[in-house]
């Protein structure tokens, strides 16, 4: 599929669907724990969809409820299998949902026999050898079956316990061990001299201290972790995904426009709520709301305390939507900076494309894991920004982005144009082209633009609903 792109600002309301994270780990929490528990407003996706058929793989009997559950329209039934047990099939496909590889390899090591996992072209070049060797430090067997360190791979169990150290440049390899080992026979102690991502650790670890699982955690270095124990059922709300707001959040601060994004908890765990710190510091106003009350505000104009002291704020008290407003309709353009994603690296791409219309340099740093998702999104994301006119210096670890300015043009004007750009199969990368195709003088054409229905279905209606202009998107 192809989508064109063109110019026009946004207004409206914005329901974000629910977050992907959390969707994965209420669904394998469930298909682990004996009974039945109820996962409500589940992420509708392909990636949520390759981790329900996974789960039915492992045993788990998976429904819809029919008519909804406490309000929501969507909710699933889970019935766990308790004690996990040998696959029902020897082979699961992931299909392109990378966190259902990596958290599932270690539930599967749990179980005796061989599982085999395997997936689409990028899930096969994804590495995955430092989780396997973990395993194998811990009762497992566990080998890629072409000797090159990514899927397919072969886990066999039942692991036993024991220690072992894992270096995660994906938070995804530590967070795989926090979920399994608890159900180990014995006493396990990880050691974790790298650590990416960790918001997403922080994630699992708060879905663990629900469930009552016992994790001594010190200062993220060695995790300690008793055997034995389980899980339970549990009747769970989905929370909405700060990962897919990220990129209409962007929409709004680079159009100057004015959004108000809902299903929105700054309470919660997931680490992309600070896209919103990012961009009021770099010129946006952010209006954290609950219940249509004001929570915390940030102005754009005061600087960077004024942002921190709003955002604190808005994390300690919860929110329920937030308001974004582009500092354009304030008379200014947005502001450059230097910017560590490490926690973050799923907002690298739209990020970048914020990046493209500000009157300063931005630095996007500390973010070599963005070299290891879907694609390279450090080189692609430079590759298909500059066909469109950016000036953009690719880092070992991130991108730094000298947009040009457009002839005769007031400051902060944009010289990116419209062009035919690609898509590369990766949900984010055709996202972040379409929100950088608002701004872009004449028609953005993104091919593969399909692949934004692995987190976001929905995601090219919602953004011609909201467009100011007919005619804004066509998809062909």
């Amino acid at each position: 599929m192809i989508a064109e792109i063109r110019p026009s600002g946004l207004a409206g309301d914005i329901l974000i669907p629910a977050s992907k994270s959390h969707t994965i780990r209420a669904l394998l929490i469930a298909s682990l724990a004996p009974g039945e528990s109820v996962v409500a407003n589940p992420l509708d996706s392909k990636d949520a969809r390759s981790c329900i058929q996974a789960c039915r793989t492992l045993g788990a009997e998976i429904s819809e409820i029919s008519g909804g559950w406490g309000g929501y329209e969507r909710a699933l039934q889970v019935k766990g299998i308790g004690t996990p047990q040998a696959p029902a099939s020897d082979i699961i496909d992931v299909g392109n949902s990378g966190t259902t590889e990596y958290l599932l390899a270690g539930i599967a090591a749990l179980a005796p026999g061989y599982t085999v996992f395997t997936g689409d072209h990028q899930i096969r070049n994804r590495p995955v050898e430092n989780l396997l060797a973990a395993l194998r430090d811990l009762g497992a067997t566990a080998f890629t079956t072409r000797g090159n360190g990514a899927a397919p791979f072969v886990v066999g169990g039942p692991i036993t316990g024991g220690k072992t150290s894992i270096e995660c440049p994906t938070s995804q390899f530590l967070s795989s061990l926090l979920l399994a080992l608890p159900l180990a026979q014995g006493y396990s102690v990880v050691d974790v001299p790298l650590l990416h991502e960790q918001p997403y650790a922080e994630m699992t670890l708060r879905w663990l201290e629900e469930q009552g699982i016992r994790v001594q955690n010190d200062d993220w270095k060695r995790f300690t972790i008793s055997g034995g124990q389980s899980y339970r059922s549990f009747e769970k709300a989905v929370p909405g995904d700060f990962s897919s707001a990220t990129f209409f959040a962007v929409a709004a601060a680079i159009t100057g426009s004015s959004l108000v994004l809902h299903g929105l908890d700054m309470s919660d765990s997931q680490g992309d709520k600070a896209v919103f710190l990012i961009l009021s510091q770099m010129g946006c106003r952010v209006d954290y709301l609950q219940g249509n009350a004001l929570v915390a505000q940030t102005g754009g104009a005061s600087g960077q305390d004024d942002a921190e002291t709003a955002y604190a704020h808005a994390v300690q008290h919860g929110t329920d939507a937030i308001r974004i407003a582009g500092p354009s309709r304030m008379g200014r353009p947005l502001r450059g900076g230097r910017f560590d994603l490490n926690a973050i690296p799923d907002a690298l791409p739209a990020l970048s494309a914020a990046a493209c219309f500000s009157v300063g340099q931005v630095e996007l740093v500390n973010v070599p894991q963005a070299r290891l998702k879907e694609t390279d999104r450090i080189a692609v994301m430079t590759r298909e920004l500059s066909k469109m006119g950016a000036s953009i210096t690719e880092l070992e670890d991130g991108m730094i982005i000298r947009p040009p300015e457009a002839a005769g043009s007031a400051p902060g004007t944009p010289g990116l144009s419209g062009a035919e750009v690609q898509g590369h199969d990766d949900h984010r990368v055709v996202m972040s082209l379409a929100v950088a195709g608002l701004v872009a003088r004449g028609t953005t054409r993104i091919h593969g633009a399909e692949a934004a229905s692995v987190t976001y279905p929905e995601f090219f209606q919602t953004l011609d609903r909201v467009a100011g202009n007919p005619g804004t998107l066509t998809l062909l």
